[in-house]
């Protein structure tokens, strides 16, 4: 078994594939150096980053696939599950060995694990486009703590840049310590230590506004005047809204401190 080790991006991943070809390996597994444990039996593979080698790759997965199965894949990848990458690239080598479309053949384990991945992971993306709760600092910057369990913000990026074009904001991720920003223009990812600030709940209240208070109480207010207490299910509540999302939405706290 040849271990082959990437620097833990996409493009990354599919110099991987390249270099699986390139080299012609048979049975590969592939991780990134942190979760590399070592190899009692051979030396480990190190991908080269080159953009033309993943460039090529995926204009043959483009060949291959279909858009949606291909989106399939980004989202898979980012789902960071144990072991995906080696998946991923049992699904790309079966896609290139094959002359019909596989990505609706479940009876592959690779095109199985992908797409219920994939599934898992669109699920998050829509829920932290749902759930994502802006609150405003004092130099304007409309700020947001999440920690998905997949890393979503490539794929809520579009979503937020569409919806908020008019203002600037910063949704930060305080598992994996990166955010998006978006600047007016254009939306870019971007580097923070806010390890001062990602304490338990996220309370980064001494950087808002002081006006932020009141409009999360009014917020607060707002959600409890519509809220039909007959009708309340929680089970079903939580079905929709797991609790562990609850913490960073203004109106599943108990009370906005004043400023």
């Amino acid at each position: 078994m040849q271990s082959v080790l990437y620097d833990g991006s996409f493009d990354g991943w599919l110099c991987a594939v390249f270099d699986v070809y390139e080299y012609r390996y048979a049975e590969v597994q592939v991780f990134t150096p942190d979760r590399f444990k070592g190899d009692l039996f051979g030396a480990p593979h190190d991908v080269r980053m080159n953009r033309h080698h993943a460039e090529r790759v995926w204009k043959g997965l483009e060949r291959k696939l279909s858009a949606e199965a291909l989106m399939q894949i980004r989202r898979a990848f980012l789902s960071e599950a144990e072991g995906i990458e080696t998946v991923l690239l049992d699904y790309a080598r079966y896609a290139f060995s094959s002359t019909q479309s596989v990505e609706n053949d479940f009876s592959n384990p690779a095109v199985l694990t992908v797409t219920q991945t994939a599934r898992k992971v669109w699920r998050e993306q829509h829920r932290m486009e749902a759930f994502v709760r802006f609150q405003k600092t004092v130099d304007g910057l409309f700020f947001a703590l999440v920690e998905p369990d997949h890393d979503v913000l490539p794929l809520i990026a579009p979503h937020f840049g569409r919806r908020y074009a008019d203002q600037h904001w910063l949704i930060y991720d305080g598992r994996r310590r990166y955010g998006i920003h978006y600047d007016g223009t254009q939306v870019l990812p971007v580097e923070l230590e806010l390890s001062e600030f990602v304490q338990g709940a996220g309370d980064i209240k001494a950087v808002y506004d002081p006006q932020e208070a009141i409009f999360q109480r009014l917020w607060q207010q707002y959600f409890q005047s519509v809220n039909i207490a007959a009708r309340k299910n929680t089970k079903l509540h939580v079905q929709h809204m797991p609790r562990r999302y609850w913490r960073y939405l203004v109106e599943k706290q108990p009370g906005v401190q004043k400023s």
